[in-house]
Order: C-alpha cells, then structure tokens, then sequence
C-alpha cells in the first residue's frame, strides 16, 4: 500500500481527497502546514506528496526545495487556476506533475497511479529483461535504471523518476530527435496529457542539474519547433 502525503491549507480539500485516496487504496496522511509536514517528512518520507502551492508560513514552492535537497521522492502540485507561474516555477524546481485546480479527483488519482509506475519502473522494483533496464553508458553519461543512479564523469546527479525517464529516452539513441510528443509518452501514462511547456520546464531542470556536476554540459540540444536530441562527446 503506497503512502500518499496530501499537503494544502484548505481542510475541505484535505477531507474529501483523502477519502477518495483512501477508497482507491492508499494510505493517506494529511498537513494543513507545509513546516508541519517538512518536520514530519524528516522523519519518515511517505511514498508520494502532492503539494499546494499557497500555503501559510511554508508554501509548497518553499517545501519543494527543501524535499529535494534530501529525496527525489515524486511529488505533484496543486496550483490555482491560469496561474502559468505556480506550474512553470514548480516543475523548474523539482515537481513531477501538476494538477489545477478546481481538479477532478479522477484525474488526481489518474495522475498519481501513472507517476507510481513510473517510479516502481525506475526503481527497478517491476523489472523486465529489456535496454531500459542494463546499465547505458553514452561518453561521459552512466545511467543505472535499477538502481535510478545517474553520473556525469564520474560525478552523481540527483534526478527525479521524470526527470531520468526523459534523460533515459533522449540518451538511448544518440543523434536522433525525440519530439515532445514521444518524451511525453515516455514521461506520462497514456491517459494523463501535458502541454509542451511542461516537457520544456522538465528538460531545463534537468539541464540545470547536469550542468551543476560540469559547467560545459551540453549534450541535449534544442532543436525548435521539433523537439530534442542528445549528442554524444
């Protein structure tokens, strides 16, 4: 049974999302406090969180950042309805997803079903005889699915099931173009759709990250209006 951390101020969302969590066969735990659920979160990190972003003394974009200088645990955002900022800022910080509300509780439960087979994939804990399981080296990039490891000459990179998934895909064939259509299909259930922005907000993060272990990385390139290929040294 995945536990599934649901952080937000609102204590009618908290009420009726987790009875729904619960009836889909999660173990719910609940914080109307993003430093109330930080402090319980160092002590023993839940499955999943999803986060709402506006939240009194700690917001989810401040919560965010503090998760993910400890844990690539998925996390999903709750963010206010048209505001391209709370979801841009957010996948740029570390979120795997985002939902808006006023949200269908269906498509939540959707969302967080495909983002926990992705990181059961990743983990390594359903695993298949196939090259998305070996061990993939590309020049300077190491990639070891099953152990979600990940190094840039010989530096770890920290990334989150998204994140090494998208990674994972460009760098299987070198040279070649991935579309945003085909990274979303390997980032994303079939079912959950997601707008080409947010595969771009991804792809920078996961720049950022690579960049942090070499200066001069470079090996994903933009290709626009396409999409992205990576280039081996």
């Amino acid at each position: 049974m995945s536990k599934i951390a649901l952080v937000d101020d609102d204590r009618n969302i908290l009420t009726s999302v987790s009875m729904t969590l619960e009836a889909e066969g999660f173990e719910v735990e609940t914080f109307n406090d993003g430093q109330v659920a930080l402090d319980a979160f160092n002590k023993k990190l839940p499955d999943m969180a999803v986060l709402d972003v506006k939240m009194p003394r700690m917001d989810g974009m401040d919560l965010l950042q503090r998760l993910r200088q400890k844990t690539t645990m998925p996390v999903i955002f709750l963010t206010s309805k048209d505001d391209e900022i709370d979801e841009v800022l957010g996948l740029r910080m570390g979120a795997d997803d985002y939902v808006t509300k006023p949200f269908s509780q269906r498509l939540l439960v959707a969302r967080i079903r495909a983002l926990l087979r992705r990181q059961e994939a990743v983990a390594g804990h359903v695993v298949a005889d196939s090259e998305e399981t070996k061990v993939m080296e590309r020049g300077s990039l190491r990639m070891d699915p099953l152990r979600h490891a990940v190094t840039w000459k010989g530096q770890d990179v920290s990334l989150t099931v998204t994140e090494f998934l998208l990674l994972q895909a460009l760098a299987q064939r070198p040279g070649f173009v991935k579309s945003r259509d085909q990274l979303m299909d390997v980032a994303y259930d079939d079912q959950v759709y997601v707008d080409d922005r947010t595969i771009d907000s991804h792809i920078k993060r996961l720049r950022k990250k690579m960049r942090s272990a070499d200066d001069d990385f470079s090996a994903i390139e933009t290709l626009y209006g396409i999409g992205y290929r990576y280039n081996e040294e």
